[in-house]
């Protein structure tokens, strides 16, 4: 993966949040998705009244990957505290079953462990390495099912 592609991605995002919630204090989060023709998504997750119905700041830019009918290749999601930092958000578990869909390969950012503010990529595989679907091998995308890569 062209390295200048996922900062491009990551510029997105936090142009996202600069724009659209100005006020740095102010604790918000938003997402960005790169698809394979280049197109670069991004998305946020509105306020809503009950807590049950709200959505991932990715499923934006997942909804409009599948109107595009381009597959996902790299995923970043950020969230700027109160404070004013901004940490990275792996996927959760709702964003990797619908990631999950466009193969083990889509690259995530993730913490990195030292530094929640710092970006480390990861290959879906490695975050979901025992993945359920894998029972149902006639039902997946067969990268599931091979052998993950070194």
């Amino acid at each position: 993966m062209d390295p200048a592609l996922l900062e491009a991605t990551v510029a997105a995002c936090e142009e996202l949040l600069r724009i659209r919630f100005p006020d740095v204090n102010d604790e918000q989060g938003a997402a960005a998705m790169l698809l394979a023709d280049g197109t670069i998504l991004t998305g946020t997750a509105p306020a809503v009244a009950v807590a049950a119905v709200e959505v991932c700041h990715e499923t934006e830019p997942f909804c409009a990957a599948y109107r595009l009918n381009q597959a996902i290749v790299a995923s970043v999601c950020l969230h700027r505290q109160p404070s004013g930092r901004t940490v990275v958000l792996s996927p959760c578990g709702l964003c990797r079953e619908r990631l999950a869909v466009h193969g083990p390969d889509v690259l995530v950012a993730v913490a990195n462990p030292h530094d929640p503010t710092s970006i480390v990529w990861k290959r879906l595989h490695e975050v979901l390495p025992d993945y359920w679907m894998r029972a149902f091998p006639d039902e997946i995308d067969a990268r599931w099912c091979a052998n993950p890569p070194p």
